[in-house]
């Protein structure tokens, strides 16, 4: 299972120590949802979730 970033969300792969957009290495295996980001400057949701680039997210992560 892949990991999720608990403070970006991005999703990483599951042998990722270290988060590739924020750095951090605060990942966790257990999130909820899933969603693809390919335009932040015109989603609503990524707005919302504070997002500005392109990828693979978790919606919730625990």
């Amino acid at each position: 299972m892949s990991k999720a970033c608990r403070v970006c969300h991005l999703i990483a792969e599951k042998t990722a120590n270290m988060c590739a957009s924020c750095k951090t290495q605060d990942l966790s295996s257990e999130y909820t949802g899933e969603i693809y980001i390919l335009n932040p400057e015109d989603s609503e949701v990524s707005q919302r979730m504070k997002i500005n680039k392109k990828g693979h997210y978790a919606l919730r992560v625990r």
